[in-house]
């Protein structure tokens, strides 16, 4: 059993930043970041913000990502963690019943997850966020309410394995936290060995 990949949710319109920090975050302390999609393919990622002057988030074409693995294709048993990236993707990505498979055994397992901006309307569409505690754009906090969780305005909310910001302007906030989960749970599955710093 592999001790150091850990999921990241994509597809055609994930935002950018909320998906490259943590890609390359998971690198510098040792984890290989898997990217999973629908399908095997390369990705459009867009970035996302309210231009001066405008009052809703206006998008523009980002860097694009290839997707290693397909969410059918996925033993959530050969990961550490999941993420579940922001941006337009998750409006879609919340209907395909394997990823909705995948992300229940996340929860149900209590293994660390992440969650940023509109990443939350996954968790949400699998019915995993009743009586959670989680942070999101303002926009979605609808969805996370309607579907029993408790929305809370703060760059970074930690419930138990659960890790989650608004938006990619608290990268530098949360994802610390989620990091120190990973690195928990990649020592468990060493044993119980010490697994701090950029051991591989």
């Amino acid at each position: 059993m592999n001790d150091s990949k850990v999921l990241i949710i994509i597809g055609d319109a994930s935002e950018t930043l909320d998906t490259l920090y943590p890609y390359y975050r998971l690198q510098e302390d040792g984890f290989v970041p898997v990217v999973a999609a629908p399908e095997k393919r390369t990705y459009q990622m867009v970035l996302h913000e309210v231009k001066p002057g405008w009052t809703i988030t206006k998008e523009w074409e980002g860097y694009t990502l290839d997707a290693e693995i397909s969410f059918a294709e996925i033993d959530p048993e050969e990961y550490v963690g999941i993420f579940f990236s922001g941006g337009r993707a998750p409006e879609y990505l919340r209907e395909d019943p394997d990823l909705i498979r995948i992300t229940q055994w996340f929860f149900d397992h209590e293994k660390p997850i992440a969650s940023v901006c509109h990443g939350v309307e996954i968790p949400a569409r699998a019915d995993r966020v009743r009586g959670r505690r989680m942070a999101t754009v303002a926009k979605c906090r609808f969805d996370l309410e309607v579907c029993g969780g408790t929305f809370v305005d703060e760059p970074c909310v930690v419930d138990g394995n659960l890790v989650s910001g608004r938006t990619f302007h608290d990268n530098g906030r949360y994802l610390g936290a989620w990091m120190k989960l990973l690195i928990e749970e990649r020592g468990k599955r060493r044993g119980g060995l010490s697994s701090e710093g950029n051991d591989p």
